[in-house]
């Protein structure tokens, strides 16, 4: 990532509303984190847990889905896999063309899934106002932003020879 000068870009405020955001972040995350070790898991096997209960559009969780979703590596979604499985919590299945495997929950994952999952919705119904809120500083800034970047004299415009533009707005200007 290329250091830019920033100083005539943001202000202050920008700072402490990034901050206040990452803090309301951080303080469901440690909620979270608390509420898997409560419930006997360490925090990385509950979110893979709610990976697998909450794929969009309730498709099957392939290895390469859970990785992407939680943001490691393939092999060490493995051996997250490899771990629950040996406590009961989740299943694999070989896919149609036995190049896939896919995850499922146990009763069992199921179960600890469904106890961990009321207090999380609790907790967020809490904090949704300061969470809200603080999201609503962030994005109110990066949208207006990005408004006065589109008004600026000299600023680059999407044409066929911008070659910053992406690929399907060149071709539909």
């Amino acid at each position: 990532m290329a250091l830019k000068k920033t100083s005539n870009l943001l202000k202050l405020s920008d700072y402490q509303a990034l901050a206040e955001f990452r803090y309301q972040i951080r303080r469901f995350l440690r909620f979270s984190e608390d509420a898997a070790r409560a419930a006997g898991l360490e925090p990385q096997q509950h979110q893979l847990l709610l990976t697998v209960k909450g794929m969009p559009g309730g498709e099957a969780s392939r290895i390469a889905d859970i990785a992407e979703r939680l943001q490691i590596r393939h092999h060490s979604a493995v051996e997250l896999i490899d771990r629950l499985a040996a406590r009961g919590l989740v299943t694999r299945a070989v896919g149609d063309d036995r190049r896939e495997i896919y995850v499922h929950l146990s009763a069992r994952g199921e179960a600890i899934l469904g106890i961990l999952t009321l207090p999380h919705q609790r907790e967020l119904q809490r904090m949704a106002p300061a969470l809200v809120a603080s999201l609503e500083k962030v994005a109110g800034r990066q949208r207006a932003d990005n408004s006065l970047r589109s008004q600026r004299p000299g600023a680059r415009r999407l044409t066929r020879n911008n070659p910053d533009a992406p690929r399907a707005e060149r071709a539909r200007v």
